[in-house]
C-alpha cells in the first residue's frame, strides 16, 4: 500500500514544470496540510521525497501527503502572492500563520465638504482617506492631538453643502468661540483655505513637517510685519509644537523616505518580525509579531512570508525595502541590505525591537504561562549546551577551604531552572589531608553519587563543576568508578572568562554573555558558591569557640562538651554567672572559666 502511494506520488512528481508556482499537499481525507511557493515547482517538490528529513515534523507532514498539486504563475513574486492568499484562506496545518486578531486604529479624513479628521477601527470604502493602520492608538491619538492644536478643524457631522451655508442652516458653536473651529457652518472660513490645512495635515501624518513649517513661518513674519505680534505669537506657538514632534520622531537622516524596514530574530520555536515604515527619516509605523514556527522554516522563508503580508496588512506602496540579508520577493520591489551608515542603523534599531519584544513576551510568559516559559528554557539549555535531553535535574559542586583549614564541599540542586533548597547537600572532606581540591572533588562526587545509586534515587541531566579541567577531570574519575560517565552530562565552568569545558574536549565553549543558559550556570556556580562559604564559616566559627574554651588552663575537652551542651554557645558560657557555672562543672572550673571571661 505504501509502495503504491510512493509511485503514484512519484509520477505527480514527474509531471510537474520546471516552472515558478504554488504546490500544495493533502492527506487521504484530502485536507490540505501544506501549501509552499518554489521557483521550481518539480525540483522543489521532490526535495521533499529525494532525501531522509532532518525534522521530525517534515518527516510526519511527508508520511502523510496522499495527493499534490499545483498552481503555475509567471514570476516569482506572483508565487509568493498566491501563497500568502492561499494560507490565509486555506490555514493549512503545517504552514506558519501570520495572525492577527486585533483591529488597529486608522487616522480617516473623510470624504466630504471641510473634512472631518478622526480617529477609528472601521475601514469604510467611501472615497475617505485613511492613514495607518497605528499599532498603539496613544501614539495615533497624540498625532491627532497635535494636528488638532495646530490647526482648527471642525468636529460636528453637520451637512456643509454651499446650498446649506448659504441658507443659515446651521448656526455656530462653542468650538467657534473657544477658537478650535473658524465657523465654517456660517461661511466664516472658505473651503479653499480649509482645504489647504487638510494638505499640510496630509504631509504631516506621512511625516513631512517641511511644508507645514515652511508656510507657519510666512505666516509669523506676515503678521510680525504687520505689527500683530499676538498672532505671530500664535504661529510660533505652532511652530514649536510641530518641531519638537518631528524631533521626537527623526531617528536617522531625513532623506531617507517612504521605506519599509524588516528585521527578524528567531529561536528553536517562534520567529519575531519587526516591521518599520519610514518617511522623513522618522517612523511613522511600528510593529512586532510574534510566528510559531511548524516545520523549523528558516528566517529567509519566515521574513518573505510576512513582507508580503504585512506590507498587505498596513497597505504599503513603498518601493524599497531594507532588510538584514536577501530576500526574494520579486523584480517589483527593490532589496538594499545595507552594511554601514544611517541605513545600517535602522535596521539594527528594527532588529533591537524584535529582540526586545521577544523578551517582553518572556516575561509575560513567565508570569501567565510559567511552564511554558520553563519548558523553553530547558530546551534552549540542551541546545547550548549540546545535551541529549533537556537538563530539568542539575546539581552543581564547589569546594571551600582557606589556607588548608577546615575543608568543605557543597552541592546545590536546580530542578526547572530554580533553586530546590531541600536537595542541597554538604560535605565535610574525611579522606584529604591539606588544600587539594582536586582530590576534595572526587571524593565529594563519589559519595554524592554512591548514595544516589545506593538509595535508587532520580539521577541528574547534568553536573556542573565549579572550576576548570583539573576538577572536572577529578569528577569524572568517579563518575568512571560508579559507571555513570555515559549516563551523566557533566561540565565545568571556569571563573576567568566563564568559559564551559567538557570531557576530553581540550577547547572550550563560550556562550553568549546574556543568554539565559550562561546566567542559569553562573546562578548554579554563585549559590554553590555562597552554601559552601556559609558551611565553611560556620564550621571555622564552631571549631574557633570550642578552641577558646579549650585554651583555658585545667579545662579539657568533656568539660567543653557539658559546658555546650547547657549553655548552647561560647559566648553564653562567657555571659554566665560564677554560681550557674559551679552548677554545671564544679567549684573549682568553674572560678577558672568566669575569671578567663571576665
Amino acid at each position: 500500500m505504501y509502495r503504491m502511494k510512493i509511485n503514484r506520488l512519484k509520477s505527480q512528481i514527474q509531471s510537474l514544470p520546471h516552472q515558478p508556482g504554488v504546490y500544495q499537499y493533502f492527506d487521504k481525507e484530502d485536507k490540505i496540510l501544506y501549501v509552499g511557493k518554489a521557483k521550481d515547482l518539480k525540483k522543489r517538490v521532490a526535495s521533499y521525497f529525494n532525501k531522509t528529513q532532518e525534522n521530525g515534523k517534515t518527516r510526519v507532514l511527508v508520511s502523510k501527503i496522499v495527493r499534490i498539486e499545483h498552481i503555475v504563475v509567471n514570476t516569482e513574486m506572483d508565487a509568493l502572492l498566491l501563497e500568502n492568499s492561499l494560507i490565509k484562506k486555506l490555514q493549512p496545518r503545517y504552514n506558519i500563520m501570520l495572525k492577527d486578531d486585533k483591529t488597529y486604529p486608522w487616522i480617516c479624513i473623510k470624504k466630504e465638504r471641510f473634512p472631518r479628521i478622526f480617529l477609528t477601527r472601521n475601514v469604510i470604502k467611501d472615497g475617505s482617506e485613511y492613514f495607518g493602520p497605528y499599532t498603539s492608538v496613544r501614539t495615533a491619538r497624540a498625532l491627532l492631538g497635535l494636528i488638532k492644536e495646530v490647526y482648527p478643524l471642525r468636529t460636528c457631522k453637520h451637512n456643509l453643502s454651499e446650498e446649506n451655508i448659504t441658507s443659515k442652516k446651521y448656526k455656530i458653536c462653542l468650538d467657534f468661540h473657544i477658537g478650535t473651529c473658524k465657523g465654517a457652518c456660517e461661511g466664516l472660513q472658505e473651503a479653499a483655505d480649509y482645504q489647504r490645512d487638510i494638505d499640510e495635515i496630509r504631509h504631516i501624518i506621512k511625516g513631512n513637517f517641511k511644508t507645514a513649517l515652511q508656510q507657519f513661518e510666512y505666516l509669523m513674519q506676515e503678521f510680525a510685519a504687520k505689527m500683530e505680534f499676538e498672532e505671530a505669537q500664535k504661529i510660533k506657538e505652532k511652530i514649536e509644537l510641530l518641531s519638537n514632534y518631528q524631533a521626537k520622531s527623526t531617528v536617522v537622516n531625513p532623506s531617507i523616505s517612504n521605506v519599509d524596514v524588516f528585521s527578524v530574530f528567531s529561536d528553536e520555536s517562534y520567529a519575531y518580525v519587526n516591521f518599520f515604515k519610514i518617511m522623513n527619516g522618522a517612523i511613522i509605523q511600528s510593529h512586532t509579531t510574534e510566528i510559531k514556527k511548524k516545520l523549523q522554516e528558516t528566517d529567509k522563508e519566515i521574513l518573505e512570508l510576512s513582507i508580503v503580508e504585512i506590507r498587505q496588512r498596513y497597505n504599503s506602496q513603498s518601493k524599497e525595502i531594507y532588510v538584514p540579508f536577501e530576500v526574494e520577493v520579486g523584480e517589483v520591489l527593490k532589496v538594499t541590505i545595507p552594511k554601514i551608515g544611517d541605513k545600517k542603523h535602522i535596521v539594527d534599531l528594527s532588529l533591537r525591537n524584535a529582540k526586545y519584544f521577544r523578551q517582553e513576551r518572556f516575561k509575560q510568559q513567565k508570569i501567565v504561562d510559567p511552564e511554558r516559559h520553563t519548558k523553553r528554557i530547558m530546551v534552549q539549555m540542551q541546545k547550548d549546551l549540546r545535551l541529549p535531553f533537556p537538563p530539568i535535574h542539575i546539581e552543581c559542586f564547589d569546594n571551600s577551604n582557606i589556607q588548608g583549614t577546615n575543608p568543605v564541599a557543597a552541592c546545590v540542586v536546580f530542578k526547572n531552572g530554580k533553586p530546590s533548597k531541600r536537595d542541597y547537600r554538604k560535605f565535610n572532606i574525611k579522606t584529604v589531608k591539606g588544600p587539594d581540591d582536586f582530590a576534595s572533588m572526587e571524593e565529594v562526587v563519589y559519595r554524592r553519587y554512591k548514595r544516589l545509586v545506593d538509595e535508587d534515587q532520580d539521577l541528574p541531566q547534568l553536573i556542573v563543576i565549579d572550576g576548570g579541567k583539573g576538577q572536572l577531570s577529578s569528577a569524572l574519575k568517579s563518575l568512571e568508578v560508579l559507571g555513570l560517565r555515559k549516563k551523566i552530562a557533566i561540565v565545568g565552568i571556569a571563573k576567568r572568562l566563564e568559559e564551559i569545558y567538557y570531557p576530553d574536549d581540550p577547547i572550550p565553549l563560550y556562550l553568549d554573555k546574556s543568554s539565559e543558559t550562561l546566567k542559569i550556570i553562573q546562578q548554579l556556580r554563585n549559590e554553590a558558591h555562597r552554601f559552601g562559604i556559609t558551611f565553611h564559616r560556620q564550621k571555622r566559627s564552631k571549631s574557633a569557640i570550642q578552641t577558646e574554651l579549650e585554651q583555658i588552663e585545667g579545662i579539657g575537652e568533656k568539660t567543653v562538651v557539658s559546658l555546650l551542651k547547657h549553655f548552647k554557645s561560647a559566648k553564653r558560657v562567657g555571659e554566665a554567672s560564677l554560681e550557674n557555672l559551679i552548677k554545671i562543672v564544679g567549684k573549682s572550673r568553674a572560678k577558672k572559666i568566669f575569671t578567663h571571661f571576665n
